[in-house]
């Protein structure tokens, strides 16, 4: 079941989707997640209804609800046409360490009004860009998220980056699984092996996997790199991930 809300934040209303199974009747395990690049759209409403059905509160927010209500990308347009990214990339760019720090905090607020949502352990997960937001929230809320997943993520790791969230790993006490995509330019393997460092260097319970054969956006079903096997594999390591930690 898909329930439209409006959740109040510090820079104004994040529009947002909550998902439960259908005809749920008890609260359930919260988990955030966070969409790709192009934000708000059917395939990311058919991901978060896929992981509520194995029995969770998934609340779906839109990244971009500063610049645009809604889908960011009209159903005509691909995300991935050049002016559209081009756009996408200029409300990224408001999605700093800060402004992000602040809509992390009005959604744990959701979580706790909502009785949709059971208490406990909060788990999130990103994906392309915002599998550095999952690990920057349980950076930030080491006490109330315990699952962080981030797949076919980008830039987590770029050297000389002050935004990195790799210079906010050792507050993460939650336990991290990153699904990496052999194939993909945005997360090398030297970004791999320097988050990995430091994941380690710090503590943290994480599992790293490297996706053979899959490109940027596997998960995906509007992705060009869409790979069935590896979406798949993905919802197996996510649902694991929050069966260990939430359930």
């Amino acid at each position: 079941m898909d329930r439209v809300m409006e959740i109040a934040a510090a820079e104004g209303a994040i529009d947002a989707h909550m998902f439960t199974p259908d005809g749920a009747d008890k609260a359930l395990p919260p988990v955030v997640m966070f969409t790709d690049i192009g934000g708000l759209r059917p395939s990311y409403y058919e991901k978060a209804q896929k992981v509520a059905e194995g029995g969770y509160a998934v609340l779906l927010p839109n990244i971009y609800y500063r610049d645009v209500t809604g889908q960011a990308v009209p159903d005509s347009r691909s995300y991935r046409e050049r002016a559209m990214l081009s756009t996408l990339r200029s409300y990224g760019r408001r999605l700093t360490p800060d402004a992000l720090a602040g809509d992390f905090e009005a959604l744990l607020r959701c979580i706790d009004a909502e009785p949709e949502f059971a208490d406990g352990g909060i788990g999130v997960v990103g994906y392309c860009m915002t599998g550095g937001f999952a690990l920057r929230m349980a950076a930030n809320h080491s006490r109330r998220v315990v699952a962080a997943a981030g797949f076919h993520s980008a830039r987590l790791a770029v050297e000389d980056d002050p935004a990195s969230p790799l210079h906010v790993v050792d507050s993460i006490e939650a336990q991290v699984y990153l699904g990496h995509a052999d194939r993909d330019e945005l997360m090398p393997p030297d970004q791999i092996a320097r988050l990995d460092g430091a994941l380690a260097e710090a503590g943290v319970h994480f599992t790293t996997e490297l996706y053979r054969g899959a490109g940027h956006g596997y998960s995906t079903s509007d992705a060009p790199a869409h790979d069935e096997v590896a979406e798949a594999r993905h919802y197996k390591r996510l649902f694991t991930l929050l069966k260990e930690t939430i359930d």
